[in-house]
């Protein structure tokens, strides 16, 4: 059996260590007194990220935690492996609710509470294969911007003393509807830091995360079904410790209007393809290389499942939103790079007009509204608001893609 968090280390991150524990080391004094017997609401708890943000500050003892997420069985997981995990701090009071956070029953229970001293929302449509079309793309923008303009207002009513919002690399010169959503994000969180503090990070992607590629292979496997993977898409990658790690310190330690991102070099960069071929070599199979879909699709059934062989069909990337590398800043932005050993913070963001803002939706409730709106009309739209979005249309979606 592969042991994942050792693969991620060895093959992936390698780092045998998560690269934050000396920035949570150092400032150890400052998250206690920050986190200690306070109120805590996780939105979007359920999630690899969310669901690690949570086991990274409840070693702090905090008060009391509310997780509230879509995913019922998720959130059953979660309490099931806190509530499993030797030495893990749980509050007495401890709820999860499986609900939206834009369900009237959410504003019930947040008015019930009067707000909470921390609150972190990790709900997003988080993959590019989120737009696919007119539909999937207003779904995207509705949860990732306009609902968390209703949760900002909420807020507003009951400051938190700590508000972080998680966004992406996608978010910087962003190529796709879902970073660009994620930058209207940013925009949105600052223009409200005169209410309450703000932070954001933008991060790599989380090796082995919920709905990922790389998750996907384990399924796959599981099932005797192919591999697939680009071998042209670069991208950095954090383990999912490191993912909760990131988003706490950028929460607690963060200053109104921040932005964190992981310290990590180019030549720490991985394609999908490589990691796949460590993936299959750890479990002591041999790649069989495939020219198409078909042909690794068909090797697959027509291969006894203890042959040592395994079929994969790596290809060059020709989706819609695909970037070819990442990047977590743009010039003008200005960076500190001293404050943390393994953070990069971008320091006083500009805060976008209000009204900026509010033009910006309500084009898109206009657009909404009608019955025939297209996909090009919303990247016009968000073209006008980003001035450095630039979104390719390529014709092809990953749902057309195994």
């Amino acid at each position: 059996m592969l042991d994942i968090n050792t693969f991620i280390k060895e093959y992936i991150t390698k780092r045998p260590v998560s690269m934050f524990v000396s920035d949570i080391r150092a400032n150890r004094e400052q998250l206690t007194h920050e986190i200690e017997g306070q109120k805590v609401l996780v939105i979007g708890g359920a999630g690899t990220i969310g669901s690690s943000y949570i086991r990274a500050l409840l070693p702090f003892k905090p008060s009391k935690l509310v997780v509230v997420d879509i995913s019922e069985n998720g959130l059953t997981e979660l309490t099931r492996d806190l509530r499993s995990t030797d030495g893990m701090y749980i509050p007495e009071d401890y709820r999860t609710y499986p609900i939206s956070y834009a369900d009237p029953v959410f504003e019930k229970i947040f008015r019930k509470e009067r707000g909470f001293d921390i609150v972190a929302n990790f709900s997003a449509h988080k993959h590019v294969r989120s737009e696919k079309d007119q539909y999937s793309v207003e779904a995207l923008i509705e949860n990732n911007v306009i609902k968390a303009r209703k949760l900002l207002d909420l807020l507003a009513e009951f400051p938190p003393r700590h508000f972080f919002c998680v966004s992406t690399d996608k978010a910087a010169n962003p190529v796709n509807i879902m970073g660009g959503s994620k930058r209207i994000m940013e925009d949105l969180i600052m223009a409200y830091s005169d209410k309450f503090k703000v932070s954001t990070a933008r991060f790599a992607n989380v090796a082995f995360s919920n709905g990922s590629l790389l998750a996907g292979f384990i399924e796959r496997l599981m099932k005797h079904q192919p591999l697939a993977a680009p071998s042209d898409v670069k991208r950095y990658f954090v383990s999912p410790e490191e993912s909760g790690q990131i988003c706490m310190l950028a929460c607690v330690l963060g200053k109104n209007r921040e932005i964190f991102f992981p310290k990590l070099g180019e030549e720490q960069m991985m394609t999908f393809s490589v990691i796949c071929d460590h993936f299959l070599h750890t479990l002591g199979y041999e790649i069989y290389s495939c020219k198409s879909e078909e042909e690794a699709k068909e090797f697959a059934v027509k291969t006894d499942k203890n042959s040592k062989r395994y079929p994969v069909f790596y290809f060059k990337s020709d989706t819609t939103g695909e970037k070819d590398f990442e990047e977590f800043y743009v010039p003008g932005e200005k960076l500190n790079w001293e404050r943390f050993a393994s953070l990069g913070v971008i320091e006083d963001v500009k805060i976008r007009p209000i009204e900026e803002l509010d033009t910006l939706f309500d084009d898109l409730n206009q657009a909404f509204s009608k019955s025939d709106f297209t996909k090009e009309e919303i990247v016009n739209i968000l073209k006008d608001f980003i001035p450095n979005f630039e979104h390719e249309e390529k014709g092809k979606n990953l749902d057309q893609k195994m």
